[in-house]
């Protein structure tokens, strides 16, 4: 079928995605982002205090450690106590960290190791603290004497009659504790955007992967409404996009078969529609100029009877079909001997079937086999397939009909040994407006029809062939037991 030109105008394909990416962008990652911004925060308290912690703790140990020192190896007198302080300061190591401190019993410096001037006085509350509780004091602030915000410790040393005779205090600047947060700040601030780059990126694929896919399938069904059925998406993906597009793949492919089909469908229907009426237009002619001759007139008659019931009997198919696709078609249900219907149906075709030189051989079960149905739509049934085993049967010498119940079930079975169907077909035989190789006539749809009928009372109707061996055909209805509501 050639491909009709897709006239439906198109939106520009940016105008299209920006709808998807921005709803993603202000729902998916405003939320990311503020939970990430929430951990940097947390992150950041976190490191902050665990580092003022630290240094806190430093200065106290240092404190604590160098006065115990002090107590065990110059209480003994004043003295001692200043000799070996005044070298504990020289001899202090990291005085680049830290500031050691030793103080007087009036609070004031002795020695530093900063170089500060013998006499001055702390004005942090940590010194006063510490000689008034006799033990040790930490402050962290701002040091007015020095104009710096420190970190320091003072613990009190006494001698061993337990006189105190000074202090030990070390002192530690905020500046370099300063200067590491804001590093470690830089490093989250820095974990923090590549984070937001890797989710930048990651959503731009994920987007693309989804957005592309929708795009081609949006252009598709624009493809497809224009009039170009049949054609496809590339399948990409392995996922649920993936099955979505196999999904409008195989609606487009059936689109285009179904046109395919309707339009064979219509050219069938008007060549078997064109036929008869060909007929009985020419007979009708002949006859009406042929008046005089009886036999002429009688034969002429008999065709054009012949053709109208054909006419008659392809509308009835048509009115079927429709009323089936449609769902109006209403089943007269009742019970009755399925027997009585298939001999019936039997006896209708029996003089064709000896025209066509085939000996029909019928065999039935002699117990009634009672069913709850529609007679006159299960007599169309067994009427179709008798119809289809004169016309694609004649290859054969005859027609076998059984009728029996077998494990709860009405059976039917139809065996031609005509030409058969090719294996190919045989799937289809029963799809709407399917006509196979053999081209025999009709409009294709009355196994359709009859296969629908079936469905609606609970049944099957099952075909099996092989080329040139013939036909079986199977309709298996369920016996009653009981009566069945529709």
């Amino acid at each position: 079928m050639a491909e009709q030109k897709n006239t439906g105008s198109v939106p520009p394909e940016n105008s299209r995605s920006s709808g998807i990416k921005r709803r993603w962008i202000m729902t998916n990652m405003s939320v990311v982002l503020g939970i990430l911004l929430v951990l940097l925060v947390v992150a950041g308290v976190v490191v902050t205090q665990n580092y003022r912690d630290s240094v806190v703790s430093n200065v106290q140990m240092r404190a604590d450690t160098q006065a115990k020192a002090i107590n065990t190896n110059a209480a003994g007198s004043y003295s001692i106590f200043y000799e070996y302080a005044r070298q504990a300061v020289q001899n202090f190591a990291d005085k680049d960290l830290l500031e050691m401190q030793i103080l007087d019993e009036y609070g004031r410096v002795m020695f530093s190791s900063a170089g500060l001037t013998a006499g001055y006085k702390p004005t942090t509350t940590d010194v006063s603290d510490a000689f008034a509780s006799g033990g040790d004091s930490t402050y962290m602030g701002e040091d007015r004497g020095i104009n710096d915000n420190v970190v320091a410790t003072t613990s009190v040393v006494r001698l061993q009659n337990g006189e105190i005779v000074g202090a030990v205090r070390f002192v530690s600047s905020t500046r370099l504790l300063k200067a590491r947060l804001s590093q470690v700040y830089m490093e989250l601030a820095a974990a923090g955007l590549a984070v937001t780059l890797l989710i930048i990126i990651t959503n731009t694929m994920f987007l693309q992967s989804i957005v592309n896919p929708i795009l081609q399938i949006n252009l598709l069904s624009r493809k497809i409404a224009g009039g170009q059925l049949g054609a496809r998406l590339d399948v990409r993906y392995r996922d649920e996009i993936g099955e979505l597009c196999e999904t409008i793949n195989d609606m487009s492919q059936e689109l285009a078969r179904s046109e395919q089909m309707k339009n064979d469908f219509i050219s069938s229907v008007s060549h078997e529609l064109r036929t008869p009426l060909t007929a009985i237009h020419g007979w009708t002619e002949t006859v009406e100029n042929a008046l005089d001759d009886p036999e002429v007139a009688k034969m002429g008659l008999g065709i054009i009877k012949s053709e109208t019931l054909r006419l008659s009997q392809m509308v009835e198919e048509l009115l079927d079909f429709s009323r089936l696709e449609s769902g109006r078609l209403k089943l007269q249900m009742e019970s009755f001997d399925i027997r009585g219907e298939v001999y019936d149906a039997v006896f209708t075709y029996n003089e064709l079937l000896r025209k066509q030189n085939l000996t029909v051989n019928y065999w039935e079960s002699e117990q009634p086999i009672t069913v709850f149905g529609d007679k006159n739509r299960l007599k169309q049934v067994y009427l179709n397939i008798l119809d289809n085993a004169a016309k694609y049967g004649s290859a054969g010498d005859s027609v076998d009909i059984k009728v029996y119940e077998e494990n709860g079930e009405c059976i039917v079975t139809i065996r031609d040994y005509g030409q058969g169907i090719p294996e190919s077909e045989l799937p289809r035989v029963k799809e709407k407006f399917f006509k196979g190789s053999a081209y025999g006539r009709g409009a294709g749809i009355g196994l359709a029809v009859c296969n629908e009928i079936m469905s609606l009372h609970g049944g099957s109707m099952d075909i099996t062939s092989e080329t040139g061996k013939g036909t079986c055909v199977t309709v298996k209805l369920p016996a009653k037991i009981q009566e069945r509501q529709k």
